[in-house]
C-alpha cells in the first residue's frame, strides 16, 4: 500500500499555524512512509470562501515547504462526482429524499430541546413515501444512519473512540439545490484520491462517525484515522490574536524562517526524546504518529524565537542576505556589500530576520545621520568630539582590515590614557547613530574607509548634533 495523505484546508480566511502543523504532519507522515501528500481545497462554502484565502493559503505552503506532490484539488469542480454517489445511494435505498419545510425543521428542534433531547433529525421521511411529498417543496437527499449496535474508529492518536449508533442521526449529503454537504463531499474525495490517512484536528473527531456512514454505505474501504491535538495559547485557551501571531505568513512577516517554524511546530505535541532542533531530513526520518500526544499544546512565543535565533546562526550568511535585503528596501550594490559583510556579525544575537535587519539599518544611511538621543547625548561633548576627531586622523593613513582596525582602536585607546569602551561607544555612536551595533572593527570593516571616517569626521565638528 503507498501512503496517501491530503491536507484539506477551507480558504475562508488565512492559513491559521494550528493547520500550517496538520499539513506538516500529513507531509512529514507520507515522507517517513515513502508516500505521497496531496493538497484539496474544500472551497464549498462558497458565501465565504474567496480567492484571496486560496492565494494565501498556496503561498503559506509555499513557505513553509510544504507544497503537494499533485495539483491541488478545488472541492467544487467534483460536485457533479458529489451528487452522483449521493443518487447512487438514493437508487440503492440506502439514502432517500426528506421534504421537510424550514418550519418543520425549526419545530423539530424545539421539541428535541423541550425534551432535553439533542436536536437530531428524526427521520420523519426515511420510510414515507415520496408521492406524500407536499407540492413546491424541493427535497434533500439524508443517509440513513445506522440505527442499532456502536460505530467504533481505532484512531491512530486518540485510541480507540466508541459512539453508539443511536447518537447518529440520518446527515443531509445533497442540499435541496443539489449541491453536496461538506460532510459527505470529504467522503467522495479522500476515497477517490485514495487517500489511506486521514490526519486533521481532533475538533473534526465528532464529523468522523458520521463520514464513516458514507464510506459503509458505499461498501468503501475506511482510511487509517488520526485526530491530532489542537494548539492553545499559553493561558490554555484557544489560540487566537490576543496571544500573537497566528497565520502562518504573520510569522514570515515578523522575520521567522520557515525552517525554524516547521520545527517549532513539528515538536508542539510530537516529541524524540530530548530533541528540539529537528531540521527537515531529521524530521522525515523520526516522524510516526505513535509519538503524537494526546494532549492540547501551547504556542510558545519565546521559545519559538529562541529556536529560530538557533537556526539564524546555523544558517550561511549569503542565504540569510536576500531575506535580510528584502526588509531594507532598495538598496545599491555598495549597501548590498555592506549589509553582506554585516551579516556574519549580526546571526550570533539575533532571534529574527527583521533583527537582522534592523541592525544593519544604519549601512543603509545617508549622511548626515539622524543621531538617536542618547547616541547625540554620547557625542554632545566637545572633548569627545576632540578625541574622535584624534581618532580619525590616526585611522585615516592605515590599511582597513579588521584585525588591523581592532589593533589601531587598542593602540589609540592606550596613547589616550582610556579604556578601549571609552574610544568605541562614541565612535560606535558616530558610525551608526545608535550605542548597539554589531562590533566596532566589523561597522567599519563594512562601512568602509572613506564613509567611515566622513561620518567620524561630522560627528567630530557636530553635524546635526543639538548643542554642537
Amino acid at each position: 500500500m503507498t501512503v496517501r495523505t491530503r491536507f484539506a484546508p477551507s480558504p475562508t480566511g488565512y492559513l491559521h499555524i494550528g493547520g500550517a502543523r496538520t499539513a506538516l504532519f500529513n507531509y512529514l507522515f507520507a515522507r517517513h512512509h515513502g508516500g505521497q501528500y496531496l493538497l484539496r481545497i474544500e472551497d464549498t462554502d462558497r458565501a465565504r470562501s474567496t480567492p484571496e484565502a486560496v492565494r494565501q493559503i498556496l503561498e503559506s505552503l509555499d513557505w513553509l515547504g510544504l507544497n503537494p506532490d499533485e495539483e491541488p484539488v478545488m472541492q467544487t469542480s467534483r460536485e457533479a462526482r458529489h451528487a452522483e454517489v449521493a443518487r447512487q445511494l438514493l437508487a440503492e435505498g440506502k439514502a432517500y429524499q426528506a421534504y421537510d419545510t424550514a418550519e418543520e425543521l425549526v419545530a423539530m428542534r424545539e421539541r428535541a430541546q423541550a425534551e432535553g433531547r439533542p436536536p437530531r433529525y428524526d427521520g420523519s421521511w426515511r420510510d414515507r413515501d415520496p408521492s406524500e411529498a407536499p407540492a413546491g417543496v424541493k427535497p434533500v437527499i439524508r443517509i440513513k444512519a445506522p440505527r442499532e449496535g456502536e460505530t467504533v474508529v481505532n484512531d491512530l492518536v486518540q485510541g480507540e473512540v466508541r459512539v453508539q449508533n443511536s447518537e447518529l442521526d440520518d446527515m443531509i449529503i445533497l442540499r435541496s439545490d443539489g449541491t453536496p454537504t461538506y460532510l459527505h463531499a470529504v467522503v467522495v474525495d479522500d476515497h477517490d484520491m485514495a487517500i489511506t490517512h486521514v490526519i486533521r484536528g481532533d475538533d473534526h473527531l465528532t464529523n468522523t462517525f458520521r463520514q464513516i456512514m458514507v464510506y459503509d454505505a458505499m461498501g468503501w474501504e475506511r482510511p487509517a484515522f488520526a485526530h491530532i491535538p489542537l494548539i492553545h495559547g499559553a493561558d490554555g485557551a484557544k489560540l487566537s490574536k490576543r496571544h500573537g501571531a497566528v497565520g502562518a505568513l504573520e510569522f514570515r512577516d515578523q522575520g521567522f524562517l520557515p525552517e525554524a517554524v516547521c520545527n517549532y511546530l513539528l515538536r508542539l505535541g510530537w516529541g524524540h526524546g530530548d530533541e528540539e532542533f529537528v531540521p527537515r531530513d531529521r524530521a522525515i526520518e523520526l516522524f510516526d504518529l505513535k509519538d503524537v500526544g494526546r494532549a492540547a499544546s501551547r504556542m510558545d512565543y519565546a521559545k519559538l524565537s529562541h529556536l529560530n535565533g538557533q537556526y539564524i546562526r546555523a544558517a550561511a550568511p549569503d542565504a540569510l542576505l536576500p531575506p535580510v535585503l528584502a526588509r531594507l528596501g532598495e538598496v545599491s550594490g555598495e549597501q548590498r556589500a555592506r549589509v553582506a559583510a554585516l551579516i556574519p556579525d549580526l546571526q550570533p544575537r539575533a532571534r529574527t530576520l527583521a533583527e537582522m535587519a534592523d541592525g544593519a539599518r544604519f549601512a543603509l544611511a545617508e549622511r548626515p545621520l539622524k543621531y538617536e538621543p542618547k547616541a547625540a547625548e554620547a557625542l554632545d561633548h566637545p572633548d569627545v568630539r576632540a578625541r574622535l576627531a584624534r581618532l580619525s586622523a590616526a585611522l585615516s593613513g592605515m590599511d582597513w582590515t579588521r584585525a588591523g582596525l581592532d589593533a589601531a582602536l587598542r593602540a589609540f585607546a592606550e596613547a589616550e590614557g582610556v579604556k578601549l569602551g571609552q574610544v568605541a561607544q562614541p565612535l560606535r555612536a558616530a558610525l551608526t547613530a545608535s550605542l548597539q551595533s554589531p562590533p566596532i572593527d566589523a561597522v567599519l570593516a563594512a562601512l568602509g574607509k572613506d564613509e567611515s571616517l566622513a561620518r567620524i569626521g561630522d560627528a567630530a565638528e557636530g553635524v546635526s548634533l543639538v548643542g554642537g
